[in-house]
């Protein structure tokens, strides 16, 4: 992985535009508006017409940005830190990413996928191993990383507590950003901690529960909205934002402001 790490931060550096003319002068340019780029997996990707009512927090999060912070969500269904990279999808980001940016990750759902070598990582070990090649990429371009710990399932035991389901991958995620110096969102902290607070059958509304599924992994509006408001606070609280960048953070967002686009045609 070390390797890989380099040769990712080198051609990274390569394509970060020059401050200075040959002169050594600086070039003064026009305030660019700076994107928020998403890494994920399913808990944040964004949803189409064949799957909703489920919904993914990425796609509730521009209701709590200020319109000239748009969100750019690369999270994609079924993806672990690892796959995500080995299929090309964190370079894409890269080529898209600029100076000012941030790109926030979260990744733990697939990573935990023992029986699946294209997507299992080791918390200890590889996962922080790719979870670097993020940091390494963004920070090259120019950009702002930050980690965000999984989103909890929904998982109560017989006394009716809230339960931890990611075993060691969280605090692999924090003891990593606490040594790379990068932001940390505990969001899987956070999201247990609300969980809790709702209960065993108030959180049925926040997880895409219906008719024909029970579902404790992945959202509905309402989890979305919830989820993407616990982010929001934590980007501002953790001054990766400034108060300007952010909106709302305490109004109710109607369920009706999501909405799912048809599913992409071939």
């Amino acid at each position: 992985m070390s390797l890989t790490r380099r040769q990712v931060t080198v051609a990274a550096l390569s394509t970060v535009p020059l401050a200075f003319g040959a002169a050594g002068t600086a070039h003064a340019s026009p305030r660019r508006t700076r994107t928020l780029y998403i890494a994920g997996d399913s808990t944040a990707a964004q949803k189409y017409s064949d799957a909703a009512p489920e919904t993914g927090w990425g796609m509730a999060l521009p209701f709590f940005l200020h319109k000239d912070l748009p969100v750019a969500n690369h999270a994609v269904n079924g993806r672990s830190s690892k796959s995500f990279v080995d299929e090309g999808r964190l370079d894409a980001m890269l080529g898209l990413i600029r100076p000012g940016d941030f790109l926030l990750v979260q990744f733990a759902h697939n990573d935990e996928k023992t029986a699946d070598p294209t997507r299992y990582t080791e918390p200890w070990t590889t996962y922080q191993d790719y979870l670097r090649l993020y940091i390494d990429g963004a920070r090259a371009k120019g950009a702002r990383p930050v980690l965000a710990t999984p989103v909890e399932r929904r998982k109560f035991d017989a006394s009716g507590n809230a339960v931890p389901t990611h075993g060691e991958y969280p605090a692999a995620m924090r003891a990593l950003a606490a040594e790379e110096g990068v932001t940390l969102l505990d969001i899987q902290a956070l999201s247990l901690a609300l969980w809790q607070k709702l209960g065993v059958e108030e959180t049925k509304k926040y997880f895409n529960w219906t008719d024909t599924e029970q579902d404790n992994t992945h959202f509905n509006p309402p989890g979305a909205i919830a989820v993407a408001r616990l982010v929001a606070r934590e980007l501002l609280r953790n001054r990766v934002l400034a108060p300007r960048d952010v909106r709302r953070l305490d109004a109710g967002i109607p369920e009706s402001w999501i909405t799912w686009p048809p599913p992409a045609t071939v």
